[in-house]
């Protein structure tokens, strides 16, 4: 399965880089009711760390660890090493369209598990996907706007 959102925020790359650098960024950046809690990882976030964070779905929490890979100025991977997908690469992408402006592409690739609660959590998150990448992007603009 794949899955792409693109928007674009006012603010120049280097920021949009170090703000999605920051493991305090996923929490700040996820739509209630959902909440995130980050139980290990580093304040910057660059290739090879890992991040261990609980999703609280409603009342379900759904552990998770990423490794993120290929970390540079124009984004990162992070790849699930243990949560509700068989497989799941989320591709973040930093584009500049001028000196005070950034396109943000987000690209996932993902596989469902064939464990029946596990495929039926991981559709669920999948449908979900379009909702929690608007509010990351108005998210994303409103934090930035006020850095």
């Amino acid at each position: 399965m794949r899955f792409a959102h693109r928007f674009r925020v006012r603010a120049p790359l280097a920021a949009v880089a170090e703000f999605h650098s920051r493991s305090a960024s996923m929490p700040a950046i996820t739509p209630p009711p959902m909440i995130v809690r980050v139980h290990a990882a580093p304040e910057r976030m660059t290739s090879g760390d890992e991040m261990d964070f609980t999703l609280w779905a409603g009342p379900i929490p759904v552990r998770w660890v990423a490794r993120i890979e290929d970390a540079s100025a124009e984004g990162f991977t992070d790849r699930q090493l243990r949560g509700p997908f068989a497989a799941w690469a989320h591709h973040h992408s930093f584009v500049r369209a001028d000196d005070r402006t950034t396109d943000v592409l987000d690209e996932v690739e993902a596989e469902l598990r064939h464990h029946p609660f596990w495929w039926l959590a991981g559709a669920l998150m999948w449908i979900g996907l379009p909702g929690l990448f608007a509010y990351r992007a108005r998210q994303t603009k409103r934090l930035l706007a006020s850095q």
